[in-house]
């Protein structure tokens, strides 16, 4: 029997329903929509005007338009090849397909599309048997439909394939990595006969472009337990495929934080990285980040905690094994500047030994730059110590910092740190042209700026004019050594 609080569903999809049923065909929501109705249970909340339907039907896609052409808001049919009308009604998005038998050709993963009329028969095309479901609409009363025991493998936390999972596998390689992101985000455990098949059948997943890999590994990285995926593709070596650092991570062991390996730690600062309402961050980003801020150490063996120039070496090397990386799984620009700048500054704080000095807070909002509220989750969460005592003593730590960013952003404009001059300033003051001078001249007034804070234009530009009285007889040496503001 199908539950009451669907009711309000199954009236919303009458006259879709309706006009289907005149015209001689059947019409069902399908997959993963029936998939977190059931998952809804008596929640309502999450069944919600932004929830997207996907819907199969004997229809082909030529009468699906001809069918919802007077009652869609709007049409688009890039997906028509594949036999894929999607419409919008009023706030609902749908996507209704005709029934498919697909066949795979072993070195793709795009299907030969071959229509079907039995609904069993797409079902059991479906990558999994919790998204194998349908409920039939045009029936005398919705129907389940579930010939793979889809309900009983969510009640009982189970991740099972319609078919084989070496010919489900075989078909769309790309569905052993989705296996991973379903474990993560319902929380399942996969059945052994997958982890065997993602096992054997690993290297299939090289003819998936990285595209379609970057957008399913993301999905999997904001999932609530994202280390229950992560360690399903890390022990079936699926990961070697796309992020073989990841492994490497594995035989590197970790003395910091005491756990067995490099990997076991930086999971569990993914799994510390958690949204809330609250949160002003990133979170992929951040989760990102996580998973990436250790990737240096195991091509910088022998860190020692606090040893500042050790953790600036594995950072600055991290974060170009993160840019190469993510660049090969296609990321946009702005994510692997994002995530790469994070991990070469995620060991800032600890290089921070003495107290929060001003100078240390505007250093550190300094090299945060806009990336700020990530780092500072990012740091809470590098914490995976078991030791109390000093997990206490970090977290009292971040604690002081972020009192101490908060007093200095009240009293200097700290989100806009720059020196009291700007580059046109310092050229008329000392009569110079563009060039390397200046670079060093705005160096040195950011290094006071950091130092000493706000001193007044009357100040500064006496502090200018000493430096250049020093430097103006080898003003043809001057160079700026390192950079002044981020891009």
């Amino acid at each position: 029997m199908i539950p009451a609080r669907f009711a309000p569903i199954f009236e919303e999809m009458r006259p879709l329903a309706e006009r289907f049923s005149a015209a001689g065909h059947r019409l069902f929501l399908v997959g993963g929509t029936v998939r977190d109705l059931l998952l809804a249970g008596n929640n309502e909340s999450l069944i919600s005007d932004a929830m997207d339907f996907d819907a199969t039907t004997t229809a082909r896609p030529d009468e699906i338009k001809a069918l919802v052409a007077d009652i869609a808001d709007a049409i688009w049919t890039q997906g028509e090849r594949f036999g894929t009308i999607g419409l919008k009604i009023g706030e609902r998005v749908y996507e209704i397909t005709t029934h498919r038998a697909e066949a795979y050709s072993p070195d793709s993963r795009k299907p030969d599309v071959v229509f079907a009329d039995d609904i069993e028969a797409d079902l059991s095309r479906r990558d999994f048997t919790i998204n194998a479901m349908a409920l039939e609409l045009t029936s005398d009363t919705p129907t389940l439909v579930d010939p793979f025991g889809g309900a009983a493998d969510l009640l009982t936390r189970q991740l099972r394939t319609p078919l084989s999972p070496e010919e489900s596998f075989s078909d769309d390689p790309l569905r052993m990595l989705r296996a991973a992101r379903f474990i993560s985000q319902l929380e399942v455990a996969p059945d052994p006969a997958i982890t065997k098949a993602v096992t054997a059948m690993a290297e299939r997943l090289s003819i998936v472009s990285p595209e379609r890999i970057r957008i399913e590994f993301d999905k999997l990285m904001v999932t609530p337990r994202p280390s229950f995926g992560l360690w399903f593709l890390a022990d079936t070596l699926l990961v070697d495929q796309f992020l073989p650092e990841l492994l490497l991570m594995r035989l590197e062991q970790d003395p910091i934080h005491r756990h067995k390996d490099v990997l076991t730690h930086t999971l569990a600062v993914v799994e510390n990285v958690q949204k809330d309402a609250r949160d002003d961050f990133d979170f992929r980003i951040t989760r990102l980040a996580a998973l990436f801020h250790d990737i240096g150490k195991p091509r910088t063996r022998g860190f020692k905690e606090g040893k500042g120039v050790t953790f600036h070496h594995h950072e600055a090397v991290g974060a170009r094994m993160t840019r190469e990386r993510m660049k090969a799984m296609k990321y946009s620009n702005d994510d692997i500047a994002a995530v790469s700048e994070l991990v070469a500054i995620s060991g800032r704080f600890h290089t921070y030994q003495m107290g929060w000095t001003d100078s240390a807070v505007r250093r550190y909002v300094r090299d945060a730059g806009d990336y700020l509220p990530e780092l500072n989750v990012l740091t809470r969460c590098d914490c995976t110590t078991r030791n109390e005592k000093k997990a206490r003593m970090l977290a009292r730590r971040m604690d002081e910092m972020e009192a101490r960013i908060n007093e200095l952003m009240a009293s200097e404009e700290l989100a806009s740190l720059r020196p009291e001059l700007d580059g046109q300033q310092v050229m008329d003051l000392l009569t110079v042209p563009a060039g390397p001078i200046v670079g060093a001249a705005m160096e040195f007034l950011m290094d006071i700026r950091l130092e000493e804070g706000l001193l007044g234009e009357e100040q500064i530009v006496a502090r200018l004019r000493m430096w250049w009285e020093s430097n103006k007889d080898n003003a043809s040496s001057l160079r700026p050594t390192r950079r002044i503001n981020r891009g």
